[in-house]
């Protein structure tokens, strides 16, 4: 689940947000961690599927800030996922390293180099619980990487994030090449988004793939509406996608979302989902969750999904 959020925790920095539980604070030192911890029973749009448990989100991440002075920062995130072990998928290993980089912060601009997200990964309004079609085009291509340099522009009205991906060839840990960025910014009151990539999964045989989006979100107190559209070109096939939502607060606790995603693609039948959720929040503990979703598509044979889980953040 992605929304467009300006100026927010997008920086290598903010690793160790607010919500995080501080360990250990002195001498310059800050170490946060922050677990995102996500359970459903959940059944797949589409056919013969079948009630389960599942591991959405079971994360921990720990992140390490030193105070330089002079405005200046030192900083390191070391993130583990622990879902593909717990649904079964990964036998040989009881975690996976989601995240692992190194950085520097100058005053609103910071500079990272490791395993991350690349730019793109803060584009988009989609608000479901759990796709069955791609988030957006640039889900659709790639939107992370372990060769990845990433530059952080966060200013008060204006983000803006560059990376790229090298190539690496020849080392173990190529795994494609691209550059792409993300820009942000709010005008009388609309936020408003733009993306680009260019990204080549394998440089030996294929060739790159181009990428772009734009998406706006605004908030009208009675709810907030979003809508962005991305297209991507490989040289041979065409693919756009728009996604449309709507979030309402039923009450103070109670988010009530409705969206619907559209994907048309050069040889293929265009494919619409629709989903409605809701997640309520206990008032006296926020990070605290319950939520329920069902989604359907127009595919022929296709029947409909459903969820319900509990989310516990810290």
């Amino acid at each position: 689940m992605k929304k467009l959020i300006l100026a927010a925790a997008i920086a290598a920095t903010t690793a160790g947000s607010a919500s995080a539980a501080t360990i250990y604070e002195g001498k310059g030192l800050t170490y946060k961690l922050k677990g995102d911890f996500q359970i459903q029973l959940r059944k797949d749009v589409g056919k013969d599927q079948n009630l389960n448990v599942d591991f959405d989100d079971l994360e921990l991440k720990n992140s390490v800030i030193y105070d330089l002075g002079n405005d200046m920062k030192a900083f390191g995130q070391l993130d583990f996922g622990y879902k593909n072990a717990a649904n079964g998928k990964d036998k040989e290993s009881s975690s996976q390293l989601e995240e692992a980089y190194v950085g520097m912060q100058f005053g609103n601009v910071s500079v990272s180099v490791g395993q991350q997200n690349f730019a793109v990964d803060s584009f988009g309004v989609d608000e479901q619980l759990e796709d069955e079609l791609k988030e957006d085009r640039f889900d659709a291509t790639a939107t992370d990487g372990n060769d990845v340099v990433r530059v952080d522009v966060n200013m008060d009205n204006f983000t803006l994030i560059l990376s790229t991906e090298l190539e690496a060839d020849g080392e173990k840990s190529a795994d494609g090449k691209g550059y792409d960025l993300f820009v942000s910014t709010s005008v009388a009151g609309v936020e408003l988004g733009a993306a680009y990539q260019t990204f080549d999964e394998d440089p030996s045989t294929s060739g790159d793939v181009d990428v772009w989006g734009v998406s706006a979100m605004y908030d009208a107190g009675f709810a907030e509406f979003g809508v962005d559209y991305s297209k991507s070109d490989d040289g041979t096939v065409e693919a756009s996608q728009y996604n449309v939502i709507t979030i309402i607060p039923v009450a103070a606790t109670t988010d009530l979302g409705l969206g619907l995603t559209k994907v048309e693609e050069d040889g293929q039948d265009d494919v619409s989902e629709w989903y409605v959720n809701v997640v309520y929040k206990f008032p006296t503990q926020k990070n605290v969750s319950v939520f329920a979703e069902i989604a359907d598509t127009d595919e022929d044979g296709v029947k409909m999904g459903y969820l319900a889980g509990m989310r516990l953040k810290f």
